[in-house]
């Protein structure tokens, strides 16, 4: 079927209004839920072939994500749904003011390869409990993960409802000309800026879950083992093809050696003495990445790892100290398994270096200082994050997940994708038995009196009890 065609049976299915109740919604969640539990063993398949994905993160980071997406969409949808009372103005008195979710309309989610199971369906699953056609654009690049979503797709759902359209960039570009009730976009910030400018012709309104360069603040006063692992563990999950991965480390002086030798360690107790033989660790997409990665090991000195073979797109859980701020390196997101390691004395000199760059998409800051940690919180512009751990921010569905500037704009997760994919249409409803008259012509002084008192009345309450105590 052409696009338009697809895209016109869509347009009718919509208007014809059999997405908005929430009875229907629920239906078709529940209904995916159930063809997702039946296709699990295909989809950890699919997630090894093109990522070499271990069971085990499979599950957690992409299948459980989904599933709880969907629990949390139907638990709470008939609430989500409702309309939400407002206060009235004065002027508008007696009235009752209220903002009415409702859908957006036709969709299109366009998502990425580094977990193509959890980011074409987590955003899916918002759009459809927010009452919307889908049109889902999954990665060319992760083929296996690709061809089953298809698969699962067109079992579930009618294409005029939600449906699956595949190919590479000229099938993105061709879809980006159409326009949308939201287009709902995950991947690098330098094609976010493509999708953002086609989105803008067509005045679609515009999600972009992007990345940028997360750094890692250690202080001195840390536990090192604990940091370590947990540093180890958020870098090299997913072969570190994570956008909320910790990108580069801002070490204190005097915790470098130690922490650096805990990391070592732990790489080992996580991956063994030859990560290539390692079933929990994983491969790098495709060869072009592959290559972009090694490239930036030049000129870099290697502490850890550095290893790597083409044949099996492997590269090696790596460490580099001594990397200059100007290297290739730390020019943009890494997006792979290399970790660079700056050390400062004074956490100013952190600050400055982390703010060198783009607001990050996550930070993520390790210390028994509270005061600090509130410190580099207010300071430091980003995403969300963590304070002693990482990637725990996306796992909790009940925060908004998204970034700032050059990574994003945007949220979503629980009822802020539902917010997201949807429309607050705000109404005010009043009766015929009472009308205000002093909002209508002729206006004469009693009018302007009443404007006053009005105007006063909407000073903030503290300028108010100021204001009175100076007349007194």
């Amino acid at each position: 079927m052409q696009l338009h065609e697809l895209i016109a049976k869509q347009d009718l299915y919509y208007q014809s209004g059999a997405t908005r109740s929430v009875r229907f919604r629920r239906d078709q969640l529940w209904r995916l839920y159930r063809a997702l539990a039946a296709h699990e063993d295909e989809t950890l398949s699919a997630l090894r072939t093109d990522l070499g994905k271990p069971a085990f993160e499979s599950v957690a980071s992409e299948i459980i994500v989904v599933q709880e997406e969907i629990r949390s969409a139907i638990n709470n949808l008939g609430r989500w749904s409702r309309p939400k009372l407002a206060l009235t103005s004065i002027l508008s008195l007696p009235g009752l003011s209220m903002s009415i979710p409702e859908p957006k309309g036709r969709t299109l989610i366009i998502a990425p390869w580094n977990y193509p199971y959890q980011l074409t369906l987590a955003p899916a699953v918002a759009a459809i409990a927010a009452g919307n056609c889908v049109v889902l654009k999954p990665s060319e690049h992760s083929p296996a993960v690709t061809t089953l979503l298809t698969k699962i797709i067109r079992e579930v759902f009618p294409e005029e409802y939600c449906a699956v359209v595949t190919g590479g960039v000229q099938e993105t570009t061709e879809l980006l000309r159409h326009a949308w009730g939201h287009v709902f976009f995950t991947g690098s910030t330098r094609v976010g800026r493509i999708v953002m400018k086609a989105a803008a012709e067509t005045l679609s309104p515009v999600t972009l879950e992007l990345g940028g360069k997360n750094p890692a603040i250690i202080d001195d006063d840390v536990n090192v083992e604990d940091t370590a692992r947990r540093l180890v563990w958020g870098k090299f999950f997913n072969t570190a093809q994570t956008c909320i991965a910790p990108d580069y480390l801002l070490v204190h002086e005097r915790v470098k050696k130690p922490l650096i030798d805990a990391m070592k360690k732990q790489i080992n107790v996580f991956y063994g003495a030859d990560p290539k033989t390692s079933p929990d660790y994983g491969r790098i997409i495709n060869e072009q990445q592959f290559d972009r990665l090694v490239k930036l090991l030049d000129g870099a000195s290697i502490i850890a790892g550095g290893d790597h073979d083409r044949a099996q797109r492997y590269l090696a859980p790596t460490l580099l100290e001594d990397v200059t701020l100007d290297h290739p390196v730390m020019a943009d997101e890494i997006f792979g398994p290399i970790l660079p390691i700056f050390t400062y004395k004074q956490i100013d000199e952190a600050l400055a270096i982390a703010k060198r760059q783009p607001n990050p998409l996550s930070a993520y800051i390790f210390t028994r200082n509270h005061s600090l940690a509130r410190r580099i919180v207010r300071e430091l512009p980003f995403g969300g994050g963590c304070v002693n751990t990482t990637l725990a921010q996306f796992t909790n569905h009940h925060l908004p997940f998204g970034g700032i500037g050059a990574s994003g704009m945007g949220s979503y997760h629980g009822k802020h994708g539902f917010v997201t994919f949807s429309h607050y249409k705000s109404l005010v409803v009043t009766n015929f038995w009472m009308d205000m008259p002093v909002k209508y012509p002729p206006y004469g002084m009693s009018h302007t009196f009443l404007l006053m008192i009005f105007r006063f009345m909407l000073l903030p309450t503290k300028l108010t009890a100021r204001l009175r105590r100076s007349k007194t």
